[in-house]
């Protein structure tokens, strides 16, 4: 062992025979050094985390959803034919997007079916004919006043408030069209389990949610024309009820003949749309409401 001190070589001993310094400290000192050298390093740097579960589960989801919405456009049967309990989550959110985009849809473009309405009624023979030119003149005035005034935050008009209850509300509406529709089917003696129906209605809904959200885009675009997509989305809703039970075969010949069974659920149909209408006119009634007690909206004019 060498002395640190005088680094003579000593055989063993406590002592240095040279220098006499203490060898026996200068051993533990060497053994510990020694020890650390082959001590094997902790893991400084962090291993890659993975990504989140949830995270990959939410883009699987959202892959195998924009596949399946683009195929249903393009292949509209073949794709609800072909849909069966695995395309039940896909179907659920066709549903939603559906119900969400009418909402959605209304809170942005309001004030453009608002200027619609006034404009129609100024066209109509009874009213036209009573009016001078000037008065149209400053009724286009006042048209384009609304157009650039953000009169949402005038009359605190809530997004989520609106939005969120008429869309669950509509939600509601397409969930009993759908069971009204199943039922229909049962007793057509279609043997089919509530979520392959589901996914096949589902399937069906595409287009005409397709074209809720062509309007939706046009809403934000603040383009009128918009409410022409709205019409037709809802109004596609009763193309979808029969296609639905048609692609479906009976199991038997004694059941409810399809004419009947999709006769009875356009009637729960136009039940469930005229609670959806009644909803909608009272928001309409209460945004009039504001727009008449809203001091600032009363100064614009």
């Amino acid at each position: 062992m060498n002395c640190s001190n005088c680094g003579h070589f000593n055989e063993g001993g406590k002592f240095c025979v040279k220098c006499g310094h203490k060898l026996q400290e200068e051993a533990a000192v060497s053994q510990a050094a020694a020890a650390s050298e082959y001590q094997p390093q902790s893991q400084t740097a962090y291993a890659p985390q993975q990504p989140n579960q949830r995270v990959r589960q939410a883009k699987k989801v959202s892959k195998s959803f924009f596949s399946y919405f683009a195929e249903g456009i393009k292949n509209p049967t073949a794709t609800a034919q072909a849909a069966g309990e695995s395309q039940f989550v896909n179907a659920l959110i066709t549903v939603i997007l559906y119900a969400l985009s009418i909402p959605i849809m209304l809170y942005v473009g309001w004030k453009l079916l608002l200027i619609q309405f006034v404009r129609s009624m100024f066209k109509l023979p009874i009213i036209s004919e009573e009016l001078a030119p000037s008065d149209m003149e400053d009724f286009n005035t006042g048209v384009d006043l609304i157009k650039a005034t953000d009169i949402n935050s005038i009359i605190h008009f809530n997004f989520t408030d609106f939005v969120f209850k008429q869309g669950i509300f509509i939600f509601i509406g397409l969930a009993i069209i759908i069971g009204a529709t199943y039922v229909a089917a049962k007793f057509g003696k279609v043997d089919v389990s509530f979520k392959e129906f589901f996914s096949r209605f589902g399937t069906f809904l595409i287009i005409p949610t397709a074209l809720l959200l062509i309007g939706l885009v046009l809403a934000f675009l603040h383009v009128e024309y918009f409410s022409y997509f709205m019409n037709f989305g809802l109004l596609s809703i009763f193309l979808v009820v029969p296609f639905t039970i048609a692609s479906f075969k009976q199991s038997g010949t004694n059941g409810l003949d399809r004419i009947y069974s999709t006769l009875i659920v356009y009637v729960v149909i136009t039940i469930v749309l005229t609670f959806i209408a009644n909803g909608l006119g009272e928001e309409a009634k209460t945004i009039i409401t504001r727009m008449g007690n809203s001091s600032e909206l009363n100064d614009l004019f």
